[in-house]
């Protein structure tokens, strides 16, 4: 590991996730640690590193994957454990400070299409809510530990770290004119909750991080295939276009900006 700060991306082996992964390896210099749910460790790193070997200056030693099931706590806490063993190897071979997260990109969801109440069913219910709130809730329990307790050197001075969360306009009470999808709307207002929420926890404790949300609009994966055809739909995002988009716009995030919802133009989502 080159430098004190890294990127973390959980999940990161799909879609908007996967895009994201690759995206900061293809256009940084930082180490990059990514999570994965199922298969083995080499076969994943593979998996995510595999187009960018054609691609110049890229080195596969950034690339560092943690198994960690969202749904599972116990797995979350074991993959914090194992992130918190490779930054004090690393403390120990180059005699350097405590390494910190520069940029966290958390990117859990699901979605069930309930166009009306007849289509509401327990399981999938309590799946969307597992998987898109309280997923997003033991992830800052077990992983905010590794954001900058103060102004890291390796940062200019005034910036912050940011923890950021993939949410989505329909999240938006004010903006919903449409109904429908119950738990996934549902279930991103509470997100954004959360969001708001972690923000003043970063901002009571002093830390040098923020907290935001970001709609990175309709892609074009399978998450988002049953709103493709939504009258609401103005544009259809490919992963990597999504994934440019989303850096573009948490990068010009400035302190004024924190606990906040920004879409995919760097235009707030009112709550």
């Amino acid at each position: 590991m080159a430098s004190r700060n890294f990127f973390l991306v959980t999940p990161s082996t799909r879609g908007l996730s996967l895009a994201l992964t690759r995206h900061l390896l293809r256009t940084t210099d930082l180490p990059v640690f990514a999570t994965y749910r199922r298969g083995k460790k080499d076969e994943v790193k593979e998996h995510i590193f595999q187009p960018l070997k054609n691609a110049g200056g890229v080195d596969p030693a950034r690339l560092n994957v943690l198994h960690l099931d969202l749904l599972d706590e116990r797995s979350i806490e074991k993959a914090a454990k194992e992130l918190e063993e490779n930054l004090v190897s690393w403390m120990k071979e180059t005699d350097k400070t405590t390494p910190s997260i520069e940029k966290a990109f958390l990117t859990g969801g699901i979605l069930h299409p309930e166009k009306s109440s007849a289509d509401l069913k327990l399981g999938e219910i309590m799946e969307t809510f597992q998987t898109n709130v309280i997923s997003h809730l033991l992830l800052i329990k077990h992983f905010s530990k590794f954001l900058p307790k103060r102004q890291p050197q390796t940062m200019a001075k005034g910036e912050l770290a940011k923890w950021v969360h993939i949410s989505a306009r329909v999240g938006s009470i004010s903006d919903n004119a449409r109904g429908g999808w119950y738990s996934y709307r549902a279930s991103k207002a509470a997100l954004n909750q959360v969001i708001k929420t972690f923000d003043l926890q970063l901002q009571m404790k002093k830390t040098t991080a923020m907290c935001v949300g970001i709609d990175p609009g309709t892609l074009r994966t399978d998450l988002s295939k049953d709103f493709w055809s939504s009258s609401s739909v103005n544009r259809l995002f490919d992963p990597e276009e999504a994934a440019k988009n989303i850096i573009d716009v948490v990068q010009r995030l400035d302190e004024t900006k924190r606990g906040k919802i920004w879409d995919w133009k760097g235009e707030e989502v009112l709550p």
